[in-house]
């Protein structure tokens, strides 16, 4: 048995993922140890941070007032929502005005550059941007005093965009847990790893550009040639040669309460925008949960090449991994947490069988598909 073709192949897909679990882990977790990115406020570029409004969330007071917070010493803040008459209007001009002290403004109007609607919100703030340096961060980020520090000193002389995904804390219940699974110990952890090896993705929460690349590529309007930026981003700065590189660690996001509709839509969108935008990726993603290791190892214990224990063994190091690095990075860590992980992964399989069955998604109301985004 233990030479069968079947035998090696149970072996090869045991062992290629339980290692590419643990090296992930172990990958994101090392950038919790080392310091953040600092410098002089000399080198420091002055800054344009854009953030689109729509609509008003649960933490959106919070996170948009962290906006003014910020102890970079030159930078700008620039609101922008859809319409005079939408719901975040009179909270960010509350903000505004309790901050005299930060140069901030808000803009309000779309014009239709794409069929991306969060693009055609930010234009108007991008094209009224003084900074060189842009940093397009999403409402519902809540931005750490250093958030324009560490992207600034993230920047290196190969880079193109410095971006981030989020990390989701505060869960308000079982299923704001299970999208806080999603978010750290699935998308970040492997984001993290990526980008230690090289291979950093861009993440729509955050997009830090020199202005001059991203008019190299196409200015604004270039963004909506995919899905969602994040994917038109990633490609725009490859083909300069150049690189997309990720903070050192993750910034926060509020989550709060979640219902299982928000979590699954929220979760297919996504992946669907990654099977649109990298599909060979997307294709491995079907790898990345525990179940066919554990569905490996079965076969193998069934065969009596494997004793039954090594089964409650393999779920203990995989879970295990997962919980130290979240408690590592400051990520929720709990039981509850541990049972969201469980949920997550036996959602897993039928998100990515979901994915492929249309190709379309819908964003804030908003029904976009790959030939009207490119």
């Amino acid at each position: 048995m233990t030479t069968t073709p079947l035998f090696l192949a149970l072996v090869a897909i045991l062992v290629v993922t339980l290692g590419a679990h643990l090296l992930s882990a172990a990958l994101a977790a090392l950038r919790y140890r080392a310091a953040p990115p600092a410098g002089r406020d000399d080198d420091l570029p002055f800054v344009s941070l854009v953030r689109p409004v729509c609509g008003v969330d649960a933490f959106d007071e919070e996170t948009l007032a962290s906006s003014f917070r910020q102890d970079h010493p030159h930078y700008e803040v620039i609101f922008c929502a859809p319409s005079e008459a939408d719901a975040a209007v009179p909270l960010v001009r509350r903000l505004i005005a309790a901050h005299p002290h930060v140069k901030a403004r808000l803009l309000c109007g779309e014009t239709a550059i794409s069929g991306n609607p969060k693009l055609n919100n930010l234009y108007k703030g991008y094209a009224q941007a003084l900074g060189r340096r842009v940093v397009m961060t999403d409402s519902n980020l809540l931005l750490p005093r250093n958030y324009l520090r560490t992207l600034c000193f993230t920047w290196r002389s190969d880079t193109g965009l410095v971006s981030s995904p989020p990390a989701g804390i505060r869960p308000g219940n079982l299923w704001g847990a299970v999208e806080c699974a999603f978010l750290n110990g699935s998308q970040g952890r492997w984001q993290l790893a990526a980008d230690s090896i090289g291979m950093g993705f861009a993440q729509g929460k955050t997009l830090c550009w020199d202005r001059d690349i991203l008019e190299a590529g196409g200015s604004l309007q270039a963004l909506g040639r995919n899905l969602a930026e994040d994917v038109a981003s990633t490609k725009l700065v490859r083909a300069q040669g150049l690189r997309v590189r990720l903070t050192p660690t993750l910034f926060a996001q509020p989550i709060g309460k979640r219902s299982a509709r928000a979590v699954w839509d929220r979760q297919l969108r996504w992946s669907r925008v990654r099977r649109d935008g990298f599909p060979l990726i997307f294709v491995a993603e079907i790898m990345q949960g525990p179940l066919i290791p554990l569905a490996a190892l079965g076969v193998l214990a069934g065969l009596g090449a494997a004793p039954l224990w090594s089964i409650p063994v393999l779920q203990t190091v995989w879970y295990g991994a997962e919980l130290a690095l979240c408690r590592k990075a400051g990520w929720p860590a709990g039981l509850r947490d541990l049972a969201a992980m469980l949920v997550r992964d036996a959602l897993l399989p039928a998100l990515w069988v979901a994915t492929w069955a249309g190709r379309g998604i819908t964003w804030r109301g908003t029904d976009m598909a790959p030939a009207a985004a490119e």
